[in-house]
């Protein structure tokens, strides 16, 4: 019938809130409009019609060119569409409709023509939402807690205690370099230096903040929510994978983010250990400028935390500052531009 007299289409419409699609048969938009807003119950008034594929506004004229069966969505005055865009900002947006994806997600997974690329894509969309990172206690989250130690109550509690062992890693790397000096008295130096740096860190609790949620802004280095962003490989300002995590809503990302690295931009054991045995060398562990080699050793001054991808283990090739190695060096340095600001004054 659609067929013999050319003006009867046979469409497929939709509203904005719902994938369901309902066949409409309609000579013009006017038609259309009539038993669509009557199927999906909207109110006629005001209501308007769009293509699925990219919002385009179906007219009268616009009307008469559309292919039967072609996608189309019901809307009402208030209500606007952007094409298959919408449905994208949907899925990316947390909503009553995220539960309805991971449901429709795992059921293609459990079919047997799914390819693997496919489940890939699957996977990882069930990943990203299924997410339980407003969860916070083990209470709540049992799952995200398997394999942690029951001491542990809360997940910032686990990722403080998570970042203050990377950190302390650290600390024993630089007690471990003593080991390699052979002059008694530079060694003496060297663990007195060594254990001033572990006060120190040790005041800053480890500097467990970094990863912990909970701390205010700009301590840590995720958000309040939990998200984690590369910074980029050293010698880059950002990350231009945008590579991004949030251990805190799932176990598997909490594991996956175990391969992120606090990466040192003046490397640790290239740089930044072997000048404080050089400056040891020369001269008593008073004289050497501590605080410096904590900032570059334990702290975001010199720490970038990067995605294993952008963690690039060749040499860097980055130096310290030897201006800063000495505090004699620096007083020395600061007052010479307080006599120079000086000068310049009596000109």
């Amino acid at each position: 019938m659609f067929g013999l007299f050319g003006k009867i289409k046979p469409l497929k419409v939709r509203s904005v809130n719902d994938n369901t699609k309902y066949g409409v048969a309609a000579k013009d938009v006017k038609e259309l409009l009539k038993k669509g807003c009557k199927l999906l119950r909207l109110p006629l008034s005001g209501a308007h019609v769009c293509l699925y594929a990219d919002g385009t506004k179906v007219t009268e004229e616009f009307f008469q060119t559309l292919p039967d069966n072609a996608e189309l969505v019901l809307l009402s005055r208030e209500q606007t569409w952007s094409g298959l865009l919408f449905d994208v900002g949907q899925l990316l947006s947390p909503g009553p409709h995220a539960q309805g994806l991971v449901e429709a997600a795992r059921g293609l997974l459990d079919e047997d023509q799914c390819s693997a690329k496919r489940r890939k894509l699957l996977t990882d969309l069930l990943l990203s939402l299924d997410d339980t990172s407003e969860l916070e206690s083990r209470v709540e989250d049992e799952d995200w807690f398997k394999g942690i130690d029951t001491r542990f109550k809360t997940k910032s509690a686990y990722m403080k205690f998570n970042c203050e062992s990377r950190i302390r890693g650290y600390l024993k790397e630089v007690d471990a370099a003593s080991k390699s000096i052979p002059k008694a008295k530079v060694r003496a130096e060297f663990v007195k230096a060594s254990k001033c740096l572990a006060e120190k860190l040790k005041s800053a609790k480890y500097n467990g903040c970094y990863f912990d949620r909970t701390v205010k802004e700009p301590e840590r280095l995720c958000t309040q929510e939990g998200w984690f962003t590369c910074q980029g490989s050293f010698e880059q300002e950002v990350c231009h994978s945008f590579h991004s995590i949030n251990p805190y809503s799932s176990r598997e990302s909490r594991i996956v983010f175990s391969t992120w690295n606090l990466d040192h931009r003046i490397e640790k054991k290239r740089s930044v250990i072997p000048a404080l045995l050089e400056a040891l060398y020369h001269h008593q562990s008073a004289d050497v400028n501590l605080d410096y080699f904590y900032s570059l050793l334990f702290t975001r001054e010199n720490l970038k935390l990067v995605h294993i991808v952008c963690h690039k283990k060749g040499a860097h090739n980055l130096l310290c500052d030897s201006k800063k190695v000495l505090r004699a060096a620096i007083k020395a340095h600061s007052g010479k531009q307080a006599v120079e600001g000086k000068k310049r004054r009596l000109v």
